[in-house]
């Protein structure tokens, strides 16, 4: 079977890995442009999977956007018999779906229908499921509404960040696609029509998503933070000054104080008051520094006790 590869970050890398590993005939790789990274903005970076790509010698196509005649003749050359999408960054138009003869899988970090959309491992983990997986569906032009093809469940572990849940996933997800294209090859799949009644939305990760509530209970806090760590991180703010906050737990039951002020700091960690109970956090970074543990802020008069971060984004201009 010829699979064109359609992929940008780390997420994507197995499951390239896997079908070059496995004997499919990977003709080429689709990802997006390199950009610029450093202060300086001088740098080009490429995706992980262009890297992977051009290490095994095959053909790289990096359109600003997948579409039009012209790229359409270039996937045309490839001669593919199935695309095979993962976290490429890009909707993309019928006509790019449909041309391949066998079409358009995609893997998605959800059991679909639940959390369709562009951030479903981090909702997972902010909704404080105990469940999750990957699904390998047929791409339609809707929104994760194809036809399912094999799903992998597994455990969404106690305190997992982000980071964490989706190795576990990119992993998952290359096992089961391994799975999908081996009955694809035998006439076994079964396709099963998603049930949008019971469709459910993970969307894109923005500014506001991104900031800590301290009025919500410290479990909320504690998922929310740990659905952003290691990237982009949970945002909140002290003295005027943006902080991002990573590696929260619960913590034990203390003081009863005002919500987001600083109840301690210690080498446990930074303890939060919440509108319900407390969040313990382990590394912040300040706006234009490093990560930090509390210890090293608070030596360096960043923190202190009894200081109180902003309960809501409305008060940073």
């Amino acid at each position: 079977m010829r699979v064109l590869f359609w992929g940008t970050p780390e997420f994507a890398t197995p499951a390239l890995r896997a079908l070059i590993g496995e004997g499919f005939e990977v003709v080429g790789a689709v990802t997006q442009p390199d950009r610029p990274v450093g202060r300086s903005r001088s740098m080009l970076q490429s995706s992980p999977v262009k890297q992977i790509a051009l290490d095994e010698g095959m053909p790289v196509l990096q359109p600003e956007r997948p579409r039009g005649d012209d790229f359409l003749a270039e996937l045309s050359k490839l001669r593919p018999d199935l695309s095979v999408v993962v976290a490429y960054g890009h909707i993309l138009p019928k006509a790019v779906i449909d041309l391949p003869q066998r079409g358009t899988v995609n893997i998605h970090g959800s059991l679909l229908p639940a959390l369709r959309g562009a951030a479903p491992i981090q909702a997972a983990i902010r909704e404080g499921l105990l469940e999750t997986g990957v699904t390998i569906m047929r791409m339609v032009p809707s929104l994760d509404a194809g036809p399912i093809i094999l799903q992998a469940r597994t455990e969404v572990l106690e305190d997992e960040t982000y980071g964490e849940l989706s190795l576990r996933l990119s992993e998952l997800g290359a096992l089961t696609l391994i799975e999908a294209l081996s009955l694809m090859e035998l006439g076994h799949l079964h396709e099963q029509t998603q049930d949008d009644r019971f469709a459910t939305y993970a969307h894109k990760i923005d500014r506001v998503s991104s900031w800590v509530d301290w009025n919500a209970s410290a479990t909320s806090v504690c998922r929310l933070i740990r659905s952003l760590d290691p990237k982009p991180g949970a945002v909140t703010t002290l003295h005027g000054t943006e902080v991002k906050l990573f590696g929260a737990r619960r913590a034990p039951h203390g003081m009863s104080t005002a919500p987001g002020q600083i109840q301690s700091i210690g080498e446990e960690g930074l303890t939060i008051a919440c509108g319900e109970g407390a969040a313990r956090i382990t590394v912040v970074q300040p706006a234009g520094k490093r990560r930090l543990s509390p210890n090293e802020w608070a030596r360096g008069r960043g923190a202190a006790v009894g200081d109180r971060f902003e309960t809501s984004p409305t008060a940073v201009s």
